[in-house]
């Protein structure tokens, strides 16, 4: 098993690790819009939000030698499921190989913000 980190990608705000590698694939924990540099959140709109979420994955991906196409699973998380047409709308510009994938609203997401995502990836 080995660890994932990378500072393109925000800090964990808990007792969790950005990634791990293990039979050959990568797990993330779920990335919200923070700005890694700050560590704010990034957008107003979850569309905004949603480029932050995917820029995040993607420097975990590739700290991992990984990509988006070879993403193989992905449990989306939104605020409101009146945005998932918006998210949506982001989120297959960036998983165009279309992964398997769970999508679903929740009451409260860390820092209040609109969306989260966790992948499974070929690492």
């Amino acid at each position: 098993m080995k660890q994932i980190s990378t500072p393109n990608a925000p800090a964990a705000i808990g007792p969790y690790s950005q990634a791990f590698i293990t039979g050959g694939l990568l797990f993330t924990s779920g990335q919200i819009a923070l700005d890694p540099a700050t560590g704010e959140v990034v957008g107003a709109t979850v569309a905004e939000q949603a480029h932050q979420v995917m820029k995040n994955l993607g420097a975990l991906l590739e700290a991992a030698g990984s990509s988006y196409e070879k993403t193989v699973k992905t449990t989306c998380f939104l605020a409101d499921m009146n945005d998932f047409a918006a998210f949506n709308e982001v989120y297959g510009q960036y998983f165009t190989g279309k992964p398997a994938r769970s999508c679903v609203a929740v009451k409260t997401l860390p820092k209040n913000v609109l969306c989260e995502v966790e992948l499974i990836a070929e690492a």
